[in-house]
């Protein structure tokens, strides 16, 4: 887990934290290879801890977990997506600021 709280999930981890936390699930769809991801990594591990207790952020490395990546039709990197009852309910591809996306998940 990050200084901020981001764990860097397996595709059973995540179907579990997704499926049972009654948090929303920002969900980092990355890879270390991925020059834009190494910048939103810092982001949405300020997110995580500036907002502790109000949403789980967790890192999917789509090299490792080829499957969910497919799952979720990620064709692009970084995606972050934003869960709520175990339900996808918001995609946003490419690298964004912190205040970007916390409008776009509603966290102001």
């Amino acid at each position: 887990m990050g200084a901020g709280g981001v764990q860097d999930v397996s595709t059973q981890e995540f179907d579990r934290i997704v499926s049972t936390s009654t948090l929303p699930v920002v969900v980092d769809f990355w890879a270390p290879w991925c020059g834009p991801c190494r910048m939103v990594g810092p982001v949405l591990e300020k997110l995580a801890s500036d907002h502790a207790g109000k949403v789980t952020v967790i890192k999917v490395n789509v090299d490792q977990n080829q499957e969910l990546a497919a799952r979720y039709g990620i064709m692009s990197i970084p995606t972050v997506i934003l869960f709520k009852g175990g339900q996808l309910v918001k995609q946003l591809i490419g690298a964004r600021g912190q205040k970007d996306y916390e409008a776009e998940f509603g966290l102001v």
